[in-house]
């Protein structure tokens, strides 16, 4: 009863937080009992759930361990192994040119201790959670530095390739639309305009009424 409490309480922060506070609340679980037994025979106190009270107390009372990825040198990343590689990224996975991360991360995968599965896990990785500018020369670099997974590696860049390719084609199409629109919706106010000056609306009123401008309607007269 006690644990779930706690879940109460973290619950009820976590709404405040979600309604834009920045602090945690202070929430104070209360438990009404009406049960049979009398007094109430079971402690209130959550870290009492734990196999090793004292030992709960101590992690949960005090600030939780750190491990800052940041400030450890990629000399002993290197020296993770299994774990050298995820490691890297995640402390370089910010930088926009990430030429110099492969010279630190090809000897890594050379090294073998990943498949070929991992090694596609942590470049989908680089791709997708990263800010590199060119993806696709970052990937295919390291396919031609690390032959063992060369396959693996082109396919993703290629299909990082046909991915630009698309884009580009979806963004020329829309620039085109717009543009479109945008003409059509430039002579339809010009075909207003010329109607007004023919009825005889003075070309202040029309320039006002338009947006057009003194040019806009020089071309309407020629």
């Amino acid at each position: 009863m006690a644990f779930r409490l706690i879940r109460y309480a973290v619950a009820a922060m976590q709404r405040h937080l979600e309604a834009g506070h920045k602090k945690l609340p202070l929430v104070i679980p209360v438990l009404f009992y009406t049960g049979k037994r009398s007094p109430y025979p079971y402690s209130t106190h959550w870290l009492d759930e734990f196999d090793d009270p004292a030992l709960a107390g101590k992690l949960y009372s005090s600030a939780f361990p750190l491990v800052d990825v940041t400030v450890i040198p990629d000399e002993e990343i290197a020296g993770h192994r299994s774990m050298a590689a995820l490691t890297l990224l995640q402390k370089h996975i910010h930088q926009r040119d990430l030429a110099e991360l492969v010279d630190r991360l090809v000897p890594i995968l050379l090294a073998g201790y990943l498949s070929s599965s991992l090694v596609i896990s942590l470049v989908h990785y680089i791709v997708q959670a990263g800010e590199t500018s060119d993806a696709e020369a970052f990937v295919r670099e390291l396919a031609q530095r690390v032959p063992q997974h060369g396959d693996a590696l082109m396919t993703i860049a290629q299909q990082l390739e046909q991915k630009g390719i698309e884009k580009g084609i979806q963004l020329g199409e829309q620039r085109g639309i717009e543009k479109g629109r945008s003409e059509g919706e430039r002579q339809a106010t010009l075909k207003i305009a010329r109607t007004m000056l023919q009825n005889g609306i003075d070309r202040n009123t029309v320039i006002k009424m338009t947006g057009l401008t003194e040019h806009d309607l020089a071309q309407i007269r020629h």
